[in-house]
């Protein structure tokens, strides 16, 4: 029993996971626990530490390994970027800090990007090593299971929060965290260490000293919050996914073309599905132990345009790449020397990602654009900076996500959207309108927008989007004996996305009254309610257990 523990094996289903019964189990006993610590912060956080820890191993092996020398990397880092009095060697300190960060999740993430590229432009034949794969087998002494290299759980979201924090002790708007625990908490909390929200120390380090207190209707907020979330990842995310747009999506050419069309929009209910889903169990499992975790998600599809979509998706890393990439770069206002390196960096890793060398004529033609209009016009030297700093951010954003070729068209689609929309909002007739059929044109345009630039972000393959829009467009074949035929095959799965989609609609405030009339009914009819709802989640749970999508990230 004891050995099934504290074992793991790569290739087997996470050990300990938000949507299996074992993790379940383990939280209960972990609050038990956390009970009788929660008045002594020393204890409340060393014990907390100690099971973020495990759970990290049991969804990672030894990659635990590389998170333990994360946080002594960054803690330290801290303390001496905060302790120098040089200005000089504090900037000294930060950038070697946060290079580390980079170069630790370059290494796991592109090293075999890199290594490739290398190889089809110079013609060798280098491989990319599992260096520590062979460092912990030499040091237990046994060989290796595992040649390829494992991008270890949650690496972008605690290497992000990492940076955040050595950045924000850098520019004087935090003081390091009183010990070495605290830190370790506040990076390795288990409810947002794998997927986040990613979690500024300002915002969270100052809960961990607060006494805990969990009245009724926080209790109540966070058990709605977890039952939503298990909703949104088991029956809408999951029984989508498995019956329809793992179908679809990856075998477009057995399909008529509408139904690809329709899967692709059943793709952007199923991955906010999945991972909206994951960060309501995190904030609600983190509100029951006291804490408050960031709202990743502010109903995205009700955007009016993609700048108000991008305020909603996936907040956290919104703000993150707002704070520490763009506004440093300039952000709306100027653009200095960081954006003329960024541009060259990213037009060399776009060379090597995609192999585009005409990219090079593209790049001198429009360099000397630039130049002429600086020339004729100042303004325009401001705009063409604002635009640019929006374009790296957004490529910055694809990247994170992985190095392939169509993560940067993805990325770079939507930069080039926010870009335009910057002008057009300025000319637009209908930016102010206040009508409720404009509102539900824009909404209408905004979400198939995003929903075709995700043709880039599912298929993975080169070639895979253009094939797939190839194929709507040779075989759309929308007929009236089609779609009936489409309609009766998949009844279920689209009745599960049509209420996904009018439930995700609905006004905030409604939502908000149903909450607060649910935190108001007896505790024995909130228990009651949770078994019938657990039981009818579990009912519905479709036979193809699948992961989060952004646990790959």
């Amino acid at each position: 029993m004891l050995q099934e523990l504290f074992s793991f094996q790569h290739g087997k289903d996470f050990a300990i996971g938000f949507t299996q019964l074992d993790f379940w189990f383990f939280f209960l006993v972990v609050m038990m626990i956390f009970s009788t610590l929660h008045k002594s912060t020393l204890m409340k956080t060393i014990f907390i530490t100690a099971i973020s820890l495990f759970f990290y191993f049991k969804t990672s092996g030894a990659s635990v390994l590389i998170l333990s020398f994360s946080i002594f990397l960054n803690y330290f880092s801290g303390k001496f970027v905060f302790s120098v009095n040089s200005k000089l060697k504090k900037k000294v300190i930060m950038i070697s800090a946060v290079s580390i960060n980079v170069l630790i999740l370059a290494y796991f993430k592109y090293a075999y990007f890199f290594t490739e590229s290398f190889n089809e432009i110079f013609q060798t034949k280098y491989q990319a090593l599992n260096y520590f794969a062979q460092w912990t087998s030499g040091f237990s002494g046994q060989g290796s299971l595992v040649d390829k290299i494992i991008v270890p759980a949650g690496v972008s979201f605690f290497t992000f929060t990492s940076i955040s924090y050595i950045l924000d002790i850098y520019r004087d708007e935090i003081k390091p965290v009183k010990n070495f625990f605290e830190y370790s908490f506040f990076i390795t909390f288990f409810p947002h260490i794998l997927l986040g929200p990613i979690a500024r120390a300002k915002d969270f380090i100052p809960q961990i000293s607060k006494p805990y207190s969990l009245d009724k209707a926080s209790f109540s907020w966070a058990v709605f919050q977890i039952l939503k979330g298990l909703v949104k990842k088991l029956v809408l995310a999951d029984y989508i996914a498995a019956h329809f747009v793992d179908k679809v999506v990856y075998a477009p050419e057995s399909y008529p073309g509408f139904l690809s069309v329709i899967a692709m929009w059943a793709y952007s209910m199923q991955i906010y599905g999945d991972f909206s889903g994951y960060t309501d169990i995190a904030t609600g499992v983190a509100r029951l132990m006291g804490f408050e975790l960031f709202q990743n998600f502010n109903s995205p599809y009700k955007a009016l345009n993609v700048a108000d979509f991008w305020r909603r998706w996936h907040r956290s890393l919104g703000a993150w790449l707002r704070n520490y990439l763009y506004i440093p770069l300039g952000g709306n206002k100027s653009g200095g020397i960081g954006t003329h390196i960024s541009i060259f960096i990213i037009f060399v890793f776009l060379i090597f990602i995609t192999q585009w060398y005409d990219l090079v004529l593209v790049y001198l033609a429009l360099m000397a654009i630039y130049v002429i209009g600086v020339f004729y016009s100042p303004r325009f030297k401001n705009l063409v900076h604002r635009d640019m700093n929006l374009l790296i951010t957004m490529i910055v954003g694809g990247l994170w996500h992985g190095a392939s070729q169509n993560f940067v068209i993805w990325g770079a689609m939507n930069g080039i959207a926010l870009v335009f929309f910057n002008y057009w909002k300025n000319i637009s007739p209908y930016e102010k309108s206040s009508l409720f059929v404009t509102k539900i044109w824009k909404v209408f345009i905004t979400f198939n927008f995003i929903t075709f630039t995700r043709i880039w972000f599912i298929l993975q393959e080169d070639n895979a989007p253009i094939n797939f829009l190839k194929n709507i467009g040779n075989q759309f074949n929308l007929t009236a004996d089609t779609f009936g035929k489409a309609l009766w095959t998949y009844q279920v799965v689209f009745i599960i996305l049509g209420v996904g989609f009018l439930i995700h609609l609905i006004p905030q405030r409604f939502k908000d009254k149903g909450i607060l009339l649910y935190s108001k009914t007896p505790i024995a009819l909130q228990v009651v309610s949770i078994a019938v709802a657990l039981f009818l989640i579990y009912q519905a749970v479709s036979d193809e257990s699948k992961g989060f999508v952004y646990f790959q990230f």
